[in-house]
């Protein structure tokens, strides 16, 4: 059977205000709709139940919002389902009654349903049709649904010329900052944590069960959002830092994207993932577009593996003159981690935890 692909996108004018929520197939049927009072959110959701209660058989879901495709990708539902809708905090999953009509829905016809991530305002078409059908029904009060290229579209989103996001979406584009090394080699601090600053750092895939998904980086994604939600129970106004390296530092994103924290990342310098593999860039993407702030230590690609090295190692001193304490996956035995460990405690006696893949 054919795969129909939908772009799915919402709209809220002050978050809460009044909102609309927007989907099209290209070529095909499209729909909008509007809340007098709702949230950025709701809309994004809104958008992809009623294309799924629309459109039959298998379906791919492509939309910009990370909070609509990390629930399913990263399966957050089950775990929301198994604590009785409660997230990881415990607390009661936020927007129920739109997240549970939709998860039974995707449990019915899981084999036929996929979601996919978008750059928003990025130029993709559909997701430009996509959101200014959910801007013209929250500016307009009233839905409407066709087929073939929706006429009469008003603008988009209003895009935060500083962030090329709108300031609605449910992910707010990472404000990225670049720190200039000082005569000495160190660097000054142009990003400061208002609160605790934990670093996630740690062993890269093949000391995680591999570059897959596989049991072994599930449970350590696991334990480090247990740890973090354990911590910012003590400092609400935690923030966790993490490279985005693959392997330990990606989990930590994730686990903190999981446990509902804000994370920045700390990049040593332009586009580290340009020789990644597409689907490990594509994922590097999504999460640096969810990072509550981008700090990039350098303004030049390394001209080698060597000048590489030196970037990350003058990244790691930089983060440790940042960091409050540090959470390190580590076996014990990979020599890298481990001296990175030792630097740590010279830092942070106290404050260096570490988590055994």
């Amino acid at each position: 059977m054919v795969k129909t692909v939908v772009y799915t996108d919402g709209a809220c004018r002050g978050n809460p205000g009044p909102g609309g929520w927007g989907w099209v197939v290209p070529d095909g049927p499209w729909a909008n709709g509007f809340d007098p009072d709702t949230t950025n959110q709701r809309m994004e959701l809104m958008a992809v139940l009623d294309a799924l209660r629309t459109l039959d058989g298998p379906v791919e879901v492509i939309s910009d919002s990370t909070y609509v495709v990390n629930c399913f990708r990263d399966d957050w539902w089950k775990g929301w389902v198994r604590r009785g809708w409660k997230n990881a905090k415990k607390e009661p999953v936020a927007n129920r009654d739109i997240w549970e009509p939709l998860i039974d829905l995707y449990r019915r016809r899981e084999d036929q349903i996929e979601f996919t991530w978008v750059k928003g305002h990025a130029g993709d078409e559909y997701n430009d049709i996509a959101d200014r059908l959910a801007v013209e029904a929250a500016q307009t009060g009233v839905g409407r649904t066709g087929v073939g290229r929706p006429d009469e579209l008003g603008p988009s989103d209003e895009v935060d010329p500083r962030t090329g996001r709108s300031p609605s979406a449910s992910v707010v584009a990472s404000p990225s900052v670049v720190a200039t090394p000082s005569p000495d080699g160190t660097y000054s601090s142009v990003w400061k944590p208002s609160g605790s600053a934990v670093l996630i750092t740690g062993v890269q895939p093949p000391h995680l069960g591999g570059y897959e998904a596989n049991p072994i980086a599930d449970r350590v994604r696991r334990q480090l959002s247990e740890i973090l939600l354990a911590k910012a129970e003590l400092d609400p106004h935690l923030v966790v830092l993490t490279g985005l390296r693959l392997g330990a530092e990606t989990l930590g994103a994730e686990a903190a994207a999981e446990a509902e924290l804000p994370y920045v990342a700390v990049l040593p310098f332009p586009d580290p993932e340009i020789k990644w593999p597409a689907a490990t860039q594509q994922r590097f993407r999504e999460l640096l577009s969810a990072a509550s702030a981008v700090v990039r230590l350098e303004n030049k690609v390394p001209r080698d593996n060597r000048a590489a090295g030196q970037a990350l190692d003058r990244r790691n001193g930089w983060l440790r003159t940042v960091a409050t304490e540090a959470i390190v996956v580590w076996d014990h035995d990979e020599p890298r981690t481990g001296a990175l460990v030792a630097r740590l405690e010279q830092s942070m006696p106290d404050d260096v935890w570490i988590v055994s893949p």
